[in-house]
């Protein structure tokens, strides 16, 4: 790609690689939360706020910023590290996620948390909100983008394909909605619990452009999102296929971390793994 070097991509690793220790640190120190999710995002979210959002961590308010909505808000301690990371609030906030009168709470809410743009929780609502951001911009003449973060799980909420049907209808071309396919919910796995694919096949039928990607890979991701800014007459959908619980060995593929922390011990052996590989990504 000519528009990201290769040093500036392995720096981006090294990043993800910081918001997942960050994950784990907040996760043990809450007692409570969602592991899965959080870590295999954590590629997805360095690349966002370190290599494509059009932001300002010092100005979060600023009129002209790309929006960046959370739709299943129960992986918000990706955004949070992310946040933190890109300057929005101090680091040692990290350690009060889900405390008592934390800014930092299960699931964002828009007004207390710099660099929130909704509140989250009911899964599905996300997506509208976004179309509602882009369809505005859109009539007003604006220049930036939204993004939509949302889950595979997310689509057995009917409401969710309503606002896929009214986002191609519209044309909404400055919509870009990233898919985490990584295969689990809460109950299972998702082709167990409510069947999905195809994936790509519904959204085209909904006249939007589609784009697969490995979630894990980050210059692909990238080029994905440069690709959508390149279509002028749809939306477009980048299905991220990405393992649970990424960068964690017993973590990795196991629905039963979606919405579990680790205790102390497991949280040391997962800093342990993250650690070592945060050597490595440095010596590459």
């Amino acid at each position: 790609m000519d528009y990201i070097s290769h040093n500036r991509i392995k720096s981006l690793y090294g990043v993800a690689n910081r918001l997942r220790e960050d994950v784990i640190e907040m996760l043990v120190e809450a007692g409570s939360g969602h592991s899965a999710g959080p870590l295999d995002m954590a590629d997805i979210f360095a690349a966002m706020y370190f290599g494509i959002l059009n932001h300002k961590p010092k100005n979060p308010n600023w009129e002209q910023r790309d929006r960046l909505i959370l739709s299943n808000g129960h992986i918000c301690p990706i955004q949070y590290a992310a946040l933190a990371r890109a300057g929005y609030f101090p680091l040692k906030e990290l350690k009060t996620l889900r405390k008592i009168n934390s800014r930092l709470q299960g699931h964002p809410h828009r007004g207390s948390l710099p660099g929130i743009e909704t509140t989250s929780g009911p899964l599905g609502s996300g997506l509208a909100q976004g179309i509602g951001m882009a369809l505005a911009a859109k009539l007003n003449g604006e220049k930036h983008r939204i993004y939509v973060m949302g889950s595979d799980g997310e689509m057995e909420e009917g409401n969710y394909w309503e606002a896929v049907m009214f986002a191609g209808k519209n044309r909404l071309s400055n919509l870009t909605l990233v898919v985490d396919r990584n295969n689990i919910q809460i109950d299972g796995y998702t082709e167990d619990i409510m069947p999905l694919e195809s994936i790509r096949d519904k959204f085209e039928a909904f006249r939007w452009n589609v784009i697969d990607v490995n979630g894990h890979d980050i210059e692909e991701f990238i080029a994905a999102v440069y690709e959508a800014k390149s279509i002028y007459e749809k939306p477009t959908a980048v299905i991220a296929h990405t393992i649970a619980g990424k960068g964690v060995g017993f973590m990795e593929g196991n629905y039963s971390w979606h919405g579990i922390p680790p205790n102390k011990e497991q949280a040391k052996e997962a800093l342990k793994q993250l650690r070592t590989l945060g050597g490595k990504i440095k010596h590459e």
